[in-house]
């Protein structure tokens, strides 16, 4: 909205220019994103006790989780208002990529926020019939992708792979399946991190900051040919949706924090991990997503690892899955577990951008 009608009366006061740069824009939607869940974050959590959508706990789990039912949840709905908010003011309307993923960011809030109804409802950890849910994000990846697909380039298909300035592979036709497991898999990875009091919502906060990072230097003809890496045109635009929901994890990790006060729940954390996905197919760099997001990666590896190793030797590779709550159950404390998955989370962040300059 500012860029649209307050930048062109720059020509009344020169000051008004700053509206033009991505780096004032993606920090005040950052700003933006923080204060709606500031200043609104009680209000909701106070409105979600009323409504009576407290979280139901799986008994199987660490016992100490036990106390934690009860807690509002669906809390990822004050992220999603907070960027939509903060988006429609900061962003650049005549950006196609922007308005993709504001859209698959909703569209996967809706089936989180289905998924959270019914097991509030029905009090149960069950929600959604998993058929149910793959459904609805395949449909949305389907949809996202083929619109990529379609509207893109020669880059679009091309595979990056971190150490190499080159595109490794020319997908063609592939990288339409290729591109909906990867946003379905980031979703559901995403999803299964959000177990722990601030564990999903501080990963994901590095996660958005290192893609701001990627997306400016994307979408920044000198700086991407400096680092070798392929030039997006509007790519940086996504640099402020990044900020955005970077900012909107601040403002609910406030509230989120040991011990939380909402959860996220799935209408957060898939469209997050959706996002993410999605992101990274725009600027091509899928693969290095799975280092960006290595916790994430490690988290859905764990599950699967142990539901393969169950059902071909019927015993268990860790004591519960995810992964964070094997730990647990080894004697870490929650909040030990939740601040060296994000120093952990760090690491991996590090290691992403450092590729950059190591190839």
């Amino acid at each position: 909205m500012f860029l649209e009608f307050i930048y062109p009366l720059k020509s009344l006061w020169t000051a008004l220019n700053v509206f033009q740069y991505l780096s004032f824009r993606g920090a005040y939607a950052a700003l933006t994103t923080l204060l709606i869940c500031f200043i609104f974050g009680p209000h909701i959590i106070e409105w979600l006790h009323r409504l009576k959508v407290g979280q139901v706990v799986r008994t199987d789990g660490p016992q100490t989780h036990l106390k934690k039912t009860g807690t509002p949840t669906m809390g990822g709905a004050m992220i999603i208002v907070a960027v939509v908010l903060s988006m429609l003011l900061w962003q650049d309307f005549a950006n196609d990529r922007v308005w993709l993923i504001l859209g698959a960011f909703v569209a996967l809030g809706a089936i989180g926020f289905l998924d959270d109804f019914l097991k509030v409802t029905m009090h149960n950890t069950d929600g959604l019939p998993a058929w149910g849910k793959l459904a609805g994000q395949f449909v949305i990846a389907l949809i996202v992708v083929l619109y990529l697909y379609f509207t893109g380039d020669e880059e679009t298909t091309a595979l990056y792979i971190p150490f190499f300035k080159k595109p490794v592979l020319d997908m063609g036709v592939l990288w339409i399946p290729f591109g909906i497991l990867l946003i379905m898999g980031e979703s559901n990875a995403v999803n299964f991190s959000d177990g722990l009091d601030g564990l999903a919502v501080g990963l994901l906060l590095i996660v958005f900051a290192g893609l701001a990072f990627l997306t400016y230097i994307t979408g920044r003809a000198d700086y991407s040919e400096y680092l070798g890496v392929p030039y997006i045109v509007g790519g940086g635009e996504l640099m402020v949706f990044c900020l955005a929901v970077a900012g909107a994890c601040i403002g609910f990790l406030w509230f989120n924090a040991h011990p939380a006060e909402v959860f996220m729940g799935d209408v957060g954390s898939l469209p997050m991990g959706g996002a993410i996905a999605i992101i990274s197919l725009i600027i091509k760099k899928e693969i290095l997503l799975l280092i960006l997001g290595g916790v994430f990666v490690l988290e859905i590896a764990s599950v699967i690892i142990q539901v393969v190793s169950f059902k071909l030797r019927k015993k268990r590779v860790f004591k519960m899955t995810p992964i964070h709550h094997h730990f647990e159950l080894t004697g870490w404390a929650e909040t030990k577990v939740v601040i060296r998955f994000w120093i952990l989370g760090g690491l991996f962040a590090i290691i992403a951008l450092s590729t950059l300059k190591i190839q």
